[in-house]
């Protein structure tokens, strides 16, 4: 039997799966098939990915994130978000560390974002302009507003690695079309981007307000990705005039976020300021061998659903 928390950041939704609490052992090949077969939208569960919670010699846990087609990533920041809440509230304290494949990070919760939302601010780093950190093989050090003719002639990208590969364009308008055709383009092209890339168009709204969207690697277009909008946010501010130091609002199809960018000397990290949403907890029986699953019980979390639901509203407002 496995137990886990559903759950999502900005609609970017999660099976939480808690290795310590429930003394699992799983193979790395069982993680890969826990992931490709319970979150498949038709016949599983469904979910952008899994996060296994495993114990750390360095932090209070270590979060590892699997994408829907068994790939793993090296952070997912939405993601990162609901492991901190059940770390935190696990530990009964507001501030803990959170080991990823890159770094090891300090998580917290923090004043709301919207009233009855528990906030929690994850750091992304380290970030990286350099084209091999992604990596990606390309004729300069940085690709930082450049057009790659392979993807898009009208387009210009901007380069980094949050630790996760992003390609980010400053767009318009948004074209879900057209993110889906580049996002499909650059994860087609092994001999650019060898372990693929995470594409965002961003639309600037306003002063420290952006609209971001994705074609997140290992998955396709979705609702939000928490290393993409840090991502985006650090480009909008870059080559636009949003501040650093400040929060800036973004705002995605599953709802919004802030993120704070801050620099010290030429160094640049980025805070990621949003929602955990639990929406249910859950125990299956699971038949890795056979490829097949069945659910024992759940208890849905309304009131978390709907609190988020009146969130969401509001940020459609704010396009």
């Amino acid at each position: 039997m496995i137990e886990f928390i559903k759950c999502h950041g900005s609609g970017n939704d999660f099976i939480l799966i808690d290795e310590i609490a429930h003394n699992f052992t799983f193979s790395e090949d069982e993680r890969r098939d826990l992931s490709m077969l319970l979150c498949d939208r038709e016949t599983g569960v469904g979910s952008d990915g899994i996060l296994f919670v495993l114990k750390s010699d360095v932090a209070e846990a270590q979060m590892r994130m699997f994408n829907s087609d068994g790939t793993e990533a090296e952070m997912c920041g939405n993601g990162l978000r609901c492991v901190a809440r059940h770390i935190i509230e696990k530990e009964g304290r507001k501030h803990v560390q959170i080991e990823t494949q890159k770094a090891v990070l300090a998580v917290e919760q923090v004043e709301q974002i919207y009233g009855g939302i528990d906030t929690f601010a994850v750091a992304i780093e380290p970030v990286s302009f350099e084209a091999q950190s992604l990596p990606m093989n390309f004729e300069k050090t940085e690709a930082l507003d450049e057009v790659f003719p392979d993807l898009a002639d009208d387009l210009t990208f901007t380069a980094l690695s949050v630790p996760n590969p992003h390609i980010v364009s400053l767009v318009d308008e948004i074209s879900e079309q057209k993110l889906k055709e580049t996002g499909g383009k650059a994860n087609d092209l092994p001999s650019v981007f060898p372990r693929g890339v995470n594409v965002s168009f961003v639309k600037i709204l306003e002063h420290n307000k952006i609209f971001v969207q994705t074609y997140e690697r290992g998955v396709g277009l979705t609702n939000a990705c928490g290393t993409a909008m840090s991502a985006s946010t650090l480009v909008s501010t870059i080559l636009g005039s949003n501040d650093i130091g400040k929060p800036i609002v973004v705002i995605n199809k599953g709802g919004l976020v802030n993120c704070v960018v801050n620099k010290e000397e030429r160094r640049y990290s980025i805070q990621l300021r949003g929602n955990a949403t639990n929406v249910y907890t859950a125990s299956i029986e699971v038949d890795l061998a056979e490829k097949q699953w069945k659910w024992i019980d759940s208890v849905t979390h309304q009131d978390e659903i709907d609190t988020y639901e009146e969130l969401k509203k509001y940020a459609s407002t704010q396009i």
